[in-house]
């Protein structure tokens, strides 16, 4: 009979102990899970649920580095944004960026790099196979014209001006430098309606962080909006 109490007790304690084991692992899991979403949070903005910018440009690497010569960068500057503010204010201007945000998204597929840099200026870096990169940047500028239909009824024009850089043509994979290659072109071809493709001219424009130098004055990131 002792002997049956003994083993009893030994199996008593085995499971106090693992049962007390196992709440701060519960703990802890729920925790991961709550850092991991947190995380997760902070690498996307809020508003359009693209990349932030540090997240942005570590994805944007990666692609660079995976696709290599056949690898498009692409920078998004929302045109007349501010006239969308005044005119229907800023709860309307957020519904346009998020229309933007998901078109960009629509056209350049799950497996891109697609940030919001900031303000209305976005940027994507994908894989873009030679030969078919001009057609598909005439898709993005006749998604990116399409209006934007709210919830009221009213619709918005919207348009966007859009540079791209290809590592093959500039002959460097280095993101900075695509980077401001591409703005450049973006300023080049700025209310035309026409996407710009860098050559190398655009690769010697001046910079600061990436954005094209302007006149002074001439909008946040020195080219008017």
């Amino acid at each position: 009979m002792d002997s049956v109490l003994r083993v009893q007790t030994r199996i008593g304690q085995r499971a106090l102990l693992l049962t007390t084991a196992a709440v701060p692992l519960a703990g802890w899991t729920v925790h991961a899970v709550t850092l991991h979403r947190r995380l997760a949070a902070s690498r996307r903005d809020p508003l359009t649920g693209l990349l932030r910018r540090d997240a942005y440009t570590t994805q944007a690497r990666q692609s660079l580095r995976r696709h290599g010569d056949d690898t498009a960068v692409v920078l998004v500057d929302q045109d007349h944004f501010k006239a969308i503010n005044d005119t229907f204010g800023h709860a309307v201007g957020d519904t346009v960026l998020a229309a933007t945000a998901a078109r960009l998204t629509a056209w350049a597929g799950p497996n891109a790099a697609i940030g919001r840099l900031g303000g209305d200026e976005f940027a994507i870096v994908l894989e873009a196979p030679r030969g078919r990169r001009e057609d598909r940047l005439a898709q993005l500028m006749r998604m990116l014209h399409t209006p934007v239909h709210l919830d009221d009824g009213q619709t918005v024009d919207v348009a966007a001006s859009v540079g791209a850089a290809m590592p093959d043509i500039l002959n460097t994979r280095d993101l900075s430098a695509l980077q401001q290659a591409a703005d450049a072109a973006l300023y080049d071809g700025k209310h035309s309606g026409h996407a710009v493709l860098a050559d190398a001219r655009h690769a010697t424009h001046p910079s600061i962080n990436g954005r094209r130098a302007g006149r002074p004055g001439t909008g946040i990131w020195g080219r008017a909006a």
